[in-house]
């Protein structure tokens, strides 16, 4: 049997990282390291490509860098104009348009990159943004340690299970179609 002073010592810590975790301040290994309060702030970088159009009847055509700036400016009109829960676009920068040779349709694709600086209220919220094609890459700038709990860990790599499936179903029934 412990001493009571040894069980009032260790009540006295256990309420002082209950104190800690309330008001966001996290030791390494204790869970994550952004209180409920704070929120991530990351940027995020996207390279749409320009999948030229061939002309019908003479006219109608697009080449790869029109349609590379249209499927940006498209996508910059949805990061402004809807809302999206736990997610805010706060800053968004275009990008130089750049030319890549294609070796299999013989010619330079042009990419029309976006910068977005964002807000997010969780870790799981990432997923929208590092799963879609046109991603090329992260910073997170904000906090600047990022702690999981085993729990977090295990609810994050199922989300990213879920969101993969769903994208492999979708891509299926796309190519059943044609």
């Amino acid at each position: 049997m412990l001493k009571p002073e040894i069980n009032i010592r260790d009540r006295e810590k256990g309420k002082e990282k209950e104190k800690e975790r309330d008001e966001g301040r996290f030791s390494p290994g204790e869970g994550l390291a952004v209180s409920e309060d704070s929120r991530l702030k990351f940027k995020v970088r996207f390279d749409y490509r320009g999948n030229p159009r061939p002309a019908r009847f003479f006219f109608g055509g697009k080449k790869t860098e029109e349609a590379a700036h249209e499927t940006r400016e498209q996508q910059v009109a949805l990061w402004r104009n809807i809302p999206l829960q736990g997610i805010s676009v706060d800053q968004i920068d275009l990008g130089e348009t750049y030319f890549i040779y294609d070796g299999e349709v013989d010619e330079d694709i042009a990419f029309a990159p976006l910068e977005l600086l964002v807000y997010a209220e969780s870790l799981e919220d990432l997923l929208r943004f590092i799963m879609r094609e046109e991603f090329r890459r992260i910073e997170i700038l904000e906090p600047p340690l990022i702690t999981m709990k085993n729990r977090e860990a295990e609810r994050l790599l199922f989300k990213i299970n879920e969101f993969l499936q769903s994208q492999i179903t979708r891509k299926l029934r796309e190519n059943s179609r044609q």
